[in-house]
């Protein structure tokens, strides 16, 4: 019988350089994305600048619970005409209900670009559920680790007024074993 894993092992597992291959499909328009990414996560101290402003931006006083992590990302898109890597960040910061389940702080969202506030949890089979309520839409996300050094991504993106799904995605995560060397 496996152990299931806590929020904290989830996050330590995921630390690390990851290539990522996801495919978008907007089912409104019947159309799809394909894309490569470059991912970097990486612990980031409570006491950071960005931190403290998003638990002030929230009302919040500084939880020492809290895990934040910053996820940097360079990408490549058949969307796009000329092989134009675009490039983003954002800040997450997790904090505990307990050991399985609570609240993500973001400074950007998944969906929509604005602050954000999630639900998560880690079920059983140690895959991590995000779902966040934005104003016009509401995004799940499911990760999983299928071994130490790859994860999938799945996530669904619905119309908040009808519940109709706007766009699917996976996403195929392999970790960058080089940049473990460091």
């Amino acid at each position: 019988m496996t152990k299931n894993l806590t929020t904290n092992q989830f996050i330590d597992k995921s630390i690390g350089e990851w290539k990522s291959i996801r495919s978008t499909h907007t089912l409104a328009f019947q159309e799809f994305e394909n894309s490569t990414s470059k991912i970097y996560i990486k612990h980031v101290n409570l006491k950071n600048k960005k931190v403290v402003e998003i638990f002030k931006n929230n009302n919040l006083s500084l939880n020492l619970e809290s895990i934040a992590i910053s996820i940097k990302w360079q990408t490549t898109s058949d969307w796009e005409d000329d092989d134009i890597r675009k490039e983003d960040e954002t800040i997450l910061i997790f904090i505990p209900k307990d050991k399985y389940s609570g609240i993500v702080l973001r400074n950007k969202g998944y969906t929509e670009s604005v602050m954000s506030s999630s639900n998560y949890f880690v079920d059983e089979q140690n895959n991590l559920h995000i779902k966040t309520i934005y104003k016009s839409t509401v995004s799940e996300e499911r990760i999983s680790f299928l071994s130490t050094h790859v994860r999938s991504r799945f996530s669904t993106t619905r119309n908040q007024e009808n519940n109709s799904i706007l766009q699917t995605s996976h996403t195929s995560e392999i970790r960058n074993l080089a940049s473990l060397k460091d």
